[in-house]
């Protein structure tokens, strides 16, 4: 994901080439330009790569607890950490890929963008993380430079998350339903990619059966997930500004009515929580709220005039495709042994 809130001013765009200081200064400045603003101080480098430590070793908590091991208990149980090291590294792997992704794609474009924050959220989340972000400081030219921004990321991060679910489904076990965790267990909604990957790496599993995923495996669905959350088309998520580059100012309707999707999907799930209907995903009104907080809308480009090539039609078509493989209605639900 990539957070970009100021509104474009006047003059800090070219038509279809990378943003440069315009007038030159050999040319007398118009009435009608307005000079960039200064350019915020970065963060420091330190911070980032400590905040990267801290979500892997976050991570690493929830991977071992995943595995049923407690790390955290005594200075010997720290070694448990171990456990918890291949679904950290896949995840925050593809979490890296994504964002790195995004900064490249923006500085082609000699858009300032901050170098990845990790969120690090131990204990509270299962996962261990919030995620990463990159932080857009400057305004984007157009919308080719949008379109490439906005799908580097997601399309990237797919890439890493398929490899991870192909190599870690190889690895995964079938077993009986009711001994995949003994008792209550987390039950993983199977998007159409994640089904397609299953049939052709991951063990057969009978009508009695369930697939436990290893934790690499379950770092690849997560990718999945976090994959198709950043391409909803709603504001400033890479599903925005993807739409955005392709309809331009119809993004305002297409995502009105995503967004009346998702509080729709998690009204079913709190709704089949209380009544006997098929199951659904509270979840979704959560995520819904905090793309409130963030905003529905998208800010113009700089210059709108620029329409994009076909090559990159296509792009932006792949990553609604993708978008659809990867979403899942029900991405988790509890089920009892």
């Amino acid at each position: 994901m990539d957070l970009w809130h100021r509104p474009p001013q006047a003059g800090e765009a070219r038509a279809d080439r990378p943003a440069r200081p315009w007038p030159p200064a050999a040319f007398p400045c118009g009435e009608d330009w307005l000079p960039p603003p200064p350019a915020p101080r970065p963060t420091p480098a330190w911070i980032h790569a400590l905040l990267f430590v801290l979500t892997l070793l976050s991570m690493a908590i929830a991977g071992a607890m995943q595995q049923g091991v407690e790390p955290l208990a005594s200075l010997a149980s720290l070694r448990n950490l171990l456990a918890g090291l291949p679904f950290a590294a896949g995840l925050l792997a593809i979490l890296a890929v994504h964002e790195f992704a995004h900064y490249f794609a923006a500085r082609r474009w000699g858009v300032q963008a901050s170098l990845p924050y990790f969120l690090p959220l131990p204990l509270v989340s299962f996962l261990g993380t919030l995620g990463a972000v990159i932080r857009i400081r400057s305004v984007i030219p157009h919308r080719r430079a949008l379109l490439d921004i906005g799908a580097a990321g997601p399309l990237a991060g797919l890439a890493v998350a398929v490899v991870a679910c192909c190599f870690g489904l190889e690895t995964s076990r079938a077993v009986d339903a009711g001994d995949a965790l003994g008792g209550a267990s987390i039950e993983l909604g199977s998007p159409l990619l994640f089904a397609l990957l299953t049939h052709w790496f991951g063990p057969q599993a009978g009508p009695q059966q369930a697939v436990l995923l290893s934790p690499l495996a379950f770092a690849g669905w997560v990718g999945l997930f976090v994959t198709a959350f950043n391409l909803l088309p709603i504001g400033q998520l890479d599903g925005g500004h993807v739409v955005y580059a392709l309809f331009g100012r119809a993004h305002r309707y297409i995502a009105r009515l995503l967004f009346v999707a998702l509080l729709g999907l998690g009204a079913h799930g709190i709704l089949s929580l209380l009544l006997d209907w098929p199951r659904g995903w509270p979840g979704w009104l959560a995520l819904a709220l905090f793309l409130a907080l963030l905003g529905r809308d998208h800010p113009a480009p700089a210059d709108e005039s620029v329409r994009l090539d076909r090559t990159r039609r296509f792009v932006g078509y792949l990553c609604l495709l993708a978008f659809v493989l990867c979403f899942a209605p029900v991405p988790f639900s509890f089920a009892e042994a």
